[in-house]
């Protein structure tokens, strides 16, 4: 692939919604586990989440149908995925594809990471639209 392949700007297409931007800050922070801080950012076929991890902090061993992709941007965590547990830090990054068991815990530090969902999670959906249409 050459770099003008990459960066065309030749319209391929119709765009389905304006462009928009946010900012991590001001999105409000949902805890579904106490000291464990989602903040989702929705577009329309995919979903972020900023993941704040506060330390002593455990996100227990789940499955969904999304896949997922973490990315670990600052601090350390505990990771299990499907049985294996690694410690994962700033630059590492899991691939989890749908219904393989995951789960992430905090010893005494915390970290920021992000999720990416393909498609949308689901439970984080409702959160994400209401922040897009505050303006976040």
């Amino acid at each position: 692939m050459s770099q003008s392949d990459h960066f065309s700007t030749e319209a391929q297409g119709t765009p389905t919604a304006p462009g928009r931007y946010a900012k991590i800050d001001d999105i409000p922070s949902v805890e579904l586990v106490p000291g464990l801080g989602f903040r989702p950012v929705l577009g329309e076929s995919m979903l972020a989440n900023f993941v704040s991890f506060a330390p002593h902090t455990e996100a227990p061993v789940h499955t969904h149908v999304e896949e997922q992709i973490v990315i670990v941007l600052e601090g350390e965590l505990e990771f299990e995925l499907d049985g294996d547990v690694r410690v994962m830090r700033p630059g590492d990054v899991a691939v989890i594809p749908p219904w393989v068991p995951h789960g992430a815990r905090t010893r005494d530090s915390s970290c920021l990471e992000v999720d990416i969902f393909s498609p949308p999670r689901a439970n984080l959906i409702a959160q994400a639209t209401a922040s897009a249409q505050s303006g976040d």
